[in-house]
């Protein structure tokens, strides 16, 4: 007997039931039972692995066992028998949910090779779960993805400074995930319990700013009809994120100064000095030591700031993390936007390899959204991409074809009106590639990006692209 697999038979024919009991006993641990009363019980405490359930139970349906094994915390794969199989009744349990169908006479070895390959079937489903979990260990911190040689020491530095107390400054261009990154760092410290706040400081002007932070006393200034906490307070006994902290004028500079000194604070209009817990985390898409330099920065705020410094890459150095970086929004937006998933042609993807993103992560994750919206087949193609993005996938081919080593796209230079005809593209871009290529398919695949079965059925669904013969060499 297979103790690690067991198996229950429903049925409520006796001899059917002890039938497949000695039919399978000798390989698996099995159990039987002749209503869904019996076999909710044994469903319930023994969690088998594999249900054969009997269509008709007498005066109650398999079909509804099946549900209710389903809704289980560890349901059984299931299997239906009858002596009434149709197509319908195949289908209908199918879709409720029922692993395969077998009908009534029982081929006995065709029901063992069945319950083999679903058990087979659960096993691979299993590790594939788990493959993936370590793939996502492997290649996200708290949710940021990236496998590239630039992300690994992003992703040490997190997991290395978030248990400390220390200040982080977070630099890099905008779109690239500073805030995620803050979130992550606060979400692997020892207080993630506490709370995250957040102050986008380019957003506020000076004076707000500084009462956004610190608050201030009823009667401070005009409109100060109550007294009000700043986010520092907000955020005791947790961490502040505060964002674009190169915007921020002199006053509130020499202030945070002090907080950062003493953990101290005093609203605007008061002289109360206010005991905080906070740990700052800031960040800015400036190179802020050169900030310094111009004196438009306070150079004892700026060390107080950068006990460790965290430079995000731009996603243009991180290519390799793009097909990661799409599979997941791809995910994230179908869900959003209530569509189902679907992965991009390889067409699409090679359009956002060929793209420098200067909007970076968040740029992606737009065009993203825009091809889960308007895509209409089974497929996110170049079609349902922005209209730049397909532009700049014709610049990257005929870039290739023509030798280039690096693919440069000024706006002037991208396709307009009529040029962004994607079959008119296509027949341009193949034919640059054959006819570099002497005609020889193979290598104008490998130049294009595409399988030599892609450029296979390219041709046929373009026709024959009419291509331009290199001239003769004139004769000597």
């Amino acid at each position: 007997m297979n103790n690690s697999a067991t198996i229950l038979i429903v049925d409520d024919e006796k001899h059917t039931r002890d039938g497949l009991r000695l039919s399978l006993e000798e390989e698996f641990d099995v159990y039987v039972a002749g209503n869904t009363a019996e076999a909710m019980e044994i469903l319930q405490h023994d969690s088998p692995d594999v249900m054969l359930a009997d269509l008709r139970l007498g005066g109650e349906s398999g079909m509804n066992l099946i549900e209710q094994a389903l809704k289980l915390p560890h349901p059984p794969i299931c299997i239906m028998m009858t002596a009434y199989g149709s197509v319908d009744t195949a289908v209908e349990a199918m879709k409720r949910g029922a692993y395969d169908f077998v009908t009534k006479p029982l081929n006995l070895d065709e029901v063992e090779i069945l319950i083999k390959r679903a058990l087979k079937s659960r096993t691979l489903e299993k590790e594939n779960v788990e493959l993936k979990k370590q793939v996502e260990r492997k290649y996200t911190v708290e949710g940021i993805l990236g496998k590239s040689e630039v992300m690994k020491p992003v992703f040490e530095i997190i997991e290395q400074v978030a248990p400390s107390r220390a200040t982080v400054l977070i630099e890099g261009e905008s779109g690239t995930g500073k805030e995620l990154v803050a979130r992550a760092i606060h979400n692997l410290s020892g207080r993630p319990k506490a709370k995250l706040v957040a102050v986008h400081c380019a957003a506020l002007a000076p004076n707000v700013l500084e009462s956004e932070l610190f608050g201030h006393e009823k009667g401070s200034f005009t409109g100060a009809s109550e007294r009000r906490i700043g986010r520092f307070e907000m955020a005791d006994g947790g961490t502040l994120f505060l964002d674009e902290i190169g915007e921020i004028d002199a006053n509130v500079q020499v202030k945070l100064l002090r907080a950062l000194g003493e953990q101290t604070i005093e609203r605007v209009g008061g002289s109360k000095p206010i005991k905080v817990d906070v740990r700052v985390i800031t960040a800015t898409n400036k190179d802020l030591a050169k900030l310094v330099q111009e004196g438009k920065f306070r150079e004892d705020l700026f060390w107080r700031l950068r006990v460790v410094q965290l430079d995000l890459p731009p996603l243009r150095q991180r290519k390799s993390d793009i097909p990661i970086l799409a599979e997941a929004f791809l995910r994230e937006l179908a869900e959003i936007n209530g569509k189902s998933y679907k992965p991009l042609s390889d067409e699409a993807m090679q359009a956002l390899l060929a793209y420098d993103w200067p909007g970076n992560v968040r740029e992606l994750r737009t065009a993203l959204e825009h091809g889960v919206v308007m895509s209409n087949t089974s497929r996110i193609g170049l079609k349902h991409l922005p209209s730049y993005l397909v532009g700049g996938s014709a610049l990257l081919f005929q870039n290739k074809v023509d030798g280039a080593n690096h693919v440069s796209m000024p706006g002037n230079a991208l396709p307009t009106g009529d040029d962004l005809n994607l079959e008119k593209m296509e027949h341009a871009m193949i034919n640059a590639a054959l006819l570099r290529t002497g005609d020889n398919r193979t290598e104008a695949a490998e130049l294009l990006g595409l399988s030599r079965r892609t450029l296979q059925r390219k041709l046929r669904e373009l026709g024959r692209v009419k291509r331009v013969r290199r001239p003769a060499k004139p004769e000597v």
